[in-house]
């Protein structure tokens, strides 16, 4: 029999006969190993112990311990387990997909009555009873023509659909739990047991086509989470309790700060409180973006098809634009417009304007612009995933040299935003040049070494990811952290060689010939929007006070006092603090609780105490005890609190 040589991770090869499985390998080594082994990493692929090795590969034997492997098994043996304890519960259910998901899995199921909360308590039950069985998983490779009878045989037309699917060069592996089989492509633990019977949960049904396909079948998907042990999934439920307390959506309507409707999917109806939320950043954004040498423009939302031809964005992103057909009456003729959905071709327009100098370069173009881009109704969520919205954009033209110094300060003016609004901690991802790229290798040489010594100058810690750059140039992503450790990817930086070339943007240089400026691609809010959205869940809708839409509430304790009420609201108001009275017939404490709900940073309560004192009884929003202060001071305090934190720091 052929030998093959495997290379363990210490650096040691062995050698064993062909077709030898990574059991096999895991017992060689020590019996220790082999009761704890659960799969094997074979030149990087992720292999179930019974699969043979026909070559030599590199090979590391993975343990419960190794926590990517060993989540991956529990998550995809539990879809299994779901899959076979609703065919045992109901056998005339069809089964079809199941895969691994962040934190669990889900599996599809074709099903005429909808799956009930009670239904999913008696899978969970059959579940743990599966695991409890300790049934062994076995594996086969079996040719199309045996695999597609079979399943014909066991009346799963979805099944056979997915054979039939498979490329011809791949395997076709069938895996039994037990007695149930499914079609996988593995790996697999080697019995039911090895999934931990209290760590997984099931959590909701959903519906889903098959295939993904609006004309295909509609099918019930059932979604579960899974861990390693109990308390990795008490601590992952406690988690989504505070997300779900911290939902935008939720807290949105609680303050009335926005709605959605049918009428406008995807598109936010901003209220009072909202949009004062909204133009508080904005002006907080104008300010530094002015600050950092940005000149402000507007361009128009409704474009002609010959700019999203000529910038390429017809081809490629046409499916996902809102397209539409007006009569040119002086041109006899309709012509195809888009609402934008980005705003760089519409800046280049401004570039060309008048001819440019090296001298002019940099030149900071930066819009508030509207665009709009068609996402599935059921991609939709909130603030988070919209159809209309407003990017904080902004397009730099600069020489190559340029680049590097441009983006070192385009990380300096993010930082500053992250912390002002509250996280001070962010990721940088570094994406490299793809295969299919455009430009010279000198150029993306050029552009990718710049774009590392900026981040250096700045910071050492970022991540590559090799290979997902733009097709016209590198990129770097920006992911800041919330307070409950949620990752949100905001900003961007990117270098474009091809826009510029595309749209004939050009700068007259020292040699006194035309060069073709870079086009560096930036944000950092990402949407106005959905920024909005994350600063709501990560405060808990108790924004900062500079931010908050209603920064006071002047209460009466007994009508007698509203006069003073009155008189201590435009006080504060006079100093350009948002304050409103509240001098309704109801008590105190209701009027207290009222507010807080509605997440009011301060109440100031006021008496007959209070008017003889001309004093204000102070109530913060998350504090149980009150104080009293004179109303000069804490109007003072008010008026220092209420600035955003770049005129603070003025």
């Amino acid at each position: 029999m052929a030998q093959i040589s495997l290379t363990l991770p210490d650096g040691n090869a062995r050698d064993y006969d062909a077709g030898i499985t990574p059991a096999a390998v895991a017992e060689s080594i020590s019996k220790s190993l082999s009761k704890k082994a659960i799969s094997a990493t074979v030149n990087g692929a992720h292999y179930d112990l019974q699969w043979p090795i026909e070559g030599d590969a590199e090979i590391a034997i993975h343990t419960l311990q190794d926590d990517k492997q060993a989540l991956e098994l529990i998550r995809h043996d539990a879809a299994h387990i779901m899959a076979r304890a609703v065919q045992e519960l109901w056998p005339e259910v069809k089964v079809t997909i199941g895969p691994v998901i962040d934190n669990g899995f889900y599996y599809d199921f074709d099903r005429e009555e909808p799956f009930t909360p009670e239904d999913l308590g008696a899978i969970e039950a059959k579940m743990k009873e599966i695991i409890n069985r300790r049934d062994p998983v076995t594996t086969e490779v079996w040719d199309r023509d045996r695999a597609i009878r079979y399943y014909e045989a066991n009346n799963e037309p979805y099944k056979v659909e997915l054979v039939e699917a498979i490329p011809g060069d791949q395997p076709i592996r069938m895996y039994w739990h037990g007695h149930w089989q499914d079609l996988c492509r593995g790996p697999h633990f080697q019995n039911t047991g090895q999934v931990p019977a209290d760590a997984f949960k099931l959590m909701r049904v959903a519906g889903a086509y098959w295939r993904g396909d609006a004309s295909r079948q509609q099918l019930q998907r059932i979604y579960g989470v899974a861990f390693k042990n109990r308390n990795d999934l008490k601590a992952h439920l406690t988690f989504l309790e505070e997300a779900e307390k911290r939902d935008h959506r939720r807290l949105g309507r609680e303050m009335s700060l926005f709605h959605f409707q049918e009428e406008a999917p995807g598109m936010v109806f901003w209220h009072p409180d909202g949009w004062t939320v909204y133009r508080q950043m904005e002006d907080y954004m104008r300010r530094k973006l002015t600050k950092a040498g940005y000149r402000e423009i507007r361009t128009p939302q409704v474009v002609d098809r010959k700019l999203w031809e000529a910038s390429g964005h017809w081809d490629k992103y046409r499916e996902n634009m809102f397209i539409t057909e007006i009569d040119e009456e002086h041109a006899n003729e309709k012509r195809a417009n888009a609402l934008k959905p980005m705003n760089c071709p519409c800046h280049v327009q401004i570039f060309n304007q008048g001819i440019k100098s090296y001298r002019d370069l940099p030149l900071r173009l930066a819009e508030f612009g509207s665009c709009h881009r068609y996402e599935p109704h059921g991609a939709l969520h909130g603030l988070m995933r919209v159809r209309g919205f407003t990017q904080d954009d902004a397009h730099i033209f600069c020489t190559e040299d340029q680049i590097e110094s441009e983006c070192a300060k385009f990380i300096d003016l993010l930082s500053g935003i992250y912390r002002d609004t509250g996280f001070p901690k962010f990721d940088i991802k570094f994406s490299t040049r793809p295969e299919v790229r455009i430009g010279t290798d000198a150029q993306w040489d050029k552009a990718e070494q710049a774009l590392e010594q900026a981040i250096l100058s700045v910071r050492n810690d970022y991540e590559v990811d090799p290979g997902e750059g733009a097709f016209y140039g590198p990129k770097l992503d920006f992911k800041l952290t919330d307070a409950i450790g949620r990752e949100w990817q905001c900003g961007t930086f990117q270098a474009d060689f091809q826009l510029p070339e595309r749209l004939d943007a050009t700068y007259i240089g020292a040699d006194g010939d035309k060069h073709r400026p870079v086009m560096l691609h930036r944000a950092i809010l990402g949407s106005f929007e959905r920024f909005i959205g994350i600063l709501i869940e990560n405060y808990s809708g108790k924004l900062p006070f500079w931010l908050a839409p209603r920064q006071v509430v002047v209460a009466s304790i007994v009508s007698d006092a509203d006069d003073y009420v009155h008189e201590v609201v435009n006080a504060l108001k006079a100093r350009g603090i948002r304050a409103e009275a509240d001098i309704r017939n109801e008590k105190i404490n209701y009027k207290v609780r009222e507010h807080s709900v509605a997440k009011v940073p301060v109440i100031l309560a006021c008496g007959m105490k209070e008017v003889a004192d001309r004093t204000v009884s102070v109530r913060r929003l998350g504090e149980k005890q009150t104080k009293v202060e004179e109303l000069e001071a804490i109007t003072d305090a008010l008026v220092t609190e209420a600035l955003a934190p770049d005129q603070a720091a003025a």
